[in-house]
């Protein structure tokens, strides 16, 4: 077990390439404002144009078993790579905590005393690219022709928004953000394991507890982020609070879309079904 973990932490905390990162605004690929805007109105227009004219030609169009394969291997890729991430941040971030600080992973000391680099900012800069990644979802999504019934407001807002969200935790950077990063990751695991097994043709009967774990890790993200004000308030700051403000200000927003899409998903439906069991009763 002791050399596993040896290997296992050589290869995501103590391998030079990871150990030696540093975000370096405007040479760093992807760290720039004109890079993230440009990303960001890229896959804006693209959706809105293949959603509002599907028979423009853009998309090819797929036979549903290629589509399925392709919505398979991007799900095991996804999946992974959040294992790989939730992982990766975990030892970093406990190797990097000082032992005179640790608290470290929640509040960064403030006053630039924590400059972006090391393994932990290494996982936020790959988890920012594994955003970009998932714009392929929308793509997917609108391959498949279902977009009336599945593609959403709140699907093209959060993948949107959330570049951006991941753009400031490394510019700031912004305390609080393993954390966040871990259990998005973790969640996500779950959510990409349903997806490629959906795409498998497994259909498993826990589609509902990924919008249950979605909705509980904002929950406990507020939790945390008490704790991280506290941190802040009380002692010398923590580092980035402005971009934790737009990270709340989003994750408030997400909750409540995400608490919405729990309602009209399930609770309806639940209640819809009681109905049509009263009612059945009474006509026996």
């Amino acid at each position: 077990m002791d050399t596993l973990y040896t290997t296992v932490h050589y290869w995501l905390v103590d391998h030079p390439i990871i150990s030696q990162y540093e975000w370096k605004p405007n040479q760093t690929p992807g760290a720039s404002l004109l890079f993230l805007t440009a990303t960001v109105l890229t896959y804006l227009t693209l959706t809105l144009s293949l959603h509002h004219f599907p028979g423009g030609g853009l998309l090819p169009t797929l036979p549903s078993a290629a589509l399925r394969l392709i919505t398979a291997v991007h799900s095991l890729i996804l999946c992974l790579l959040s294992l790989l991430m939730a992982v990766g941040c975990t030892l970093s971030a406990l190797h990097q905590t000082p032992p005179h600080h640790p608290t470290w992973p929640i509040c960064f000391p403030g006053g630039g005393q924590t400059p972006p680099r090391g393994p932990t900012f290494f996982w936020a800069h790959v988890f920012y690219f594994s955003k970009i990644l998932e714009f392929a979802d929308t793509l997917l999504i609108l391959a498949s022709g279902s977009r009336a019934r599945r593609l959403t407001f709140l699907h093209v807002y959060h993948h949107a928004v959330v570049v951006a969200m991941c753009y400031l935790w490394l510019a700031a950077p912004q305390s609080l953000f393993p954390v966040a990063l871990v259990t998005n990751a973790t969640v996500h695991v779950a959510m990409y394991a349903y997806y490629l097994l959906c795409a498998l043709g497994i259909r498993p009967r826990w589609k509902r507890l990924v919008t249950d774990f979605q909705i509980l890790q904002f929950v406990f993200s507020f939790a945390v982020s008490g704790w991280m004000l506290r941190l802040h308030f009380t002692g010398s700051g923590c580092e980035g609070i402005r971009a934790w403000c737009f990270n709340a200000g989003f994750n408030a927003s997400l909750l409540a879309l995400f608490v919405d899409f729990h309602l009209k998903n399930y609770a309806n439906k639940k209640r819809l079904s009681v109905q049509d069991n009263s009612n059945h009763k009474k006509a026996s």
